[in-house]
């Protein structure tokens, strides 16, 4: 005679059902995008100009947009982290410098046209490549110091490149740079991230971790977390557009798992800000989801600083690309006054 109870049973007989039905959803999610999703949708260059891959040592190989039809100090640009991350992102920068000076832009491992193998993705990742893009533009440009420039939590990886090599650059420009809120600020042991190793094993395992990447970067989803950078449903058709092809390459979600896991947050950020002895220029805006700016007055006041505030949302670039150029070669000319005999 059974020595289990009619609830037991009935408990049992429910968990089973909500398990084989866990199972169901998932087999028929990844049904459904091995089936209606193209995960190798053509990929046009970002930018124009020549594109190259560059060996970048453990960091992998990166893609490197470049143009030369001027003279004078090169500059560099940093795309953004997110699930969809690309140099067009830095498209409206380039554009615009690529007939005054010599101008680069960086996609980062794991984003565009670099590498995206399976593997963790950390800051130290990052600035590998990053040392790697400015070593080969210094090469190219007999030694020169660069000026650069990232967006959002890339910022941090341009920093704390500045800091371990400062004799590589002669400003850095941080575009709504991440660690200046109370949630994503860092003051913890240096050269960390906060990644859960866990969470990144469990949503980057095949054959559900593409299924359910492609659940994340479906139209709706990307065009929902774009407003939100934006602050407003006037975004850049171009920027969504090409973020949705990149988000349906191959390997496209090894880096994106780590971001989302946490692995590509510094745990040191507000630290690595302050820090920073080089000319820094500075631009944010005050709409949408990414506009907590309360620890700048650590740094506001500091002679190598100097802060631009635009009413826009989190790529100031894409929507008051005249003023934010405007700011920065302000920045600039002070610069090169600065440094007159």
């Amino acid at each position: 005679m059974s020595s289990q109870t009619p609830d037991r049973g009935r408990a049992g007989s429910y968990l089973a059902a909500a398990a084989l039905s866990l199972v169901g959803a998932a087999a028929g999610l990844v049904g459904w995008t091995r089936l209606a999703v193209d995960r190798r949708m053509p990929l046009p260059t970002a930018l124009p100009g020549q594109h190259e891959r560059l060996a970048a040592g453990p960091a992998g190989d990166v893609s490197l947009y470049s143009s030369a039809e001027a003279e004078g100090v090169p500059l560099l640009l940093i795309h953004s982290i997110n699930a969809a991350a690309n140099a067009y992102e830095v498209r409206p920068l380039y554009l615009h410098y690529r007939t005054s000076r010599p101008v680069y832009a960086l996609e980062l491992p794991g984003f565009g046209f670099s590498e995206r193998s399976r593997r963790r993705y950390t800051p130290r990742v990052m600035v590998t490549a990053i040392d790697a893009a400015v070593a080969e533009i210094r090469r190219r440009h007999r030694g020169s110091m660069v000026d650069a420039a990232a967006l959002s939590l890339s910022a941090a990886y341009l920093a704390r490149a500045a800091l371990e090599r400062p004799d590589d650059y002669r400003s850095l420009a941080l575009i709504s740079p991440t660690g200046f809120d109370a949630r994503l600020s860092g003051e913890q042991p240096p050269d960390g991230h906060r990644g859960r190793d866990w969470l990144r094993d469990v949503l980057d395992r095949p054959p559900f971790g593409r299924a359910l990447f492609d659940a994340l970067v479906t139209r709706p989803s990307m065009r929902f977390f774009l407003r939100k950078t934006f602050g407003s449903k006037d975004v850049d058709e171009g920027l969504f557009a090409y973020d949705y092809a990149s988000a349906h390459q191959p390997g496209a979600e090894h880096a994106a798992f780590c971001f989302i896991a946490g692995h590509l947050f510094p745990t040191d950020t507000t630290r690595l800000y302050e820090d920073l002895r080089l000319p820094v220029w500075m631009v944010h805006g005050t709409r949408g989801d990414f506009v907590d700016y309360r620890l700048v007055p650590r740094v506001a006041d500091r002679p190598n600083w100097r802060i631009t505030r635009l009413d826009t949302g989190a790529f100031p670039h894409f929507e008051q690309l005249d003023a934010v150029t405007a700011a920065y070669d302000a920045f600039l000319a002070d610069l090169t006054r600065d440094r007159r005999p």
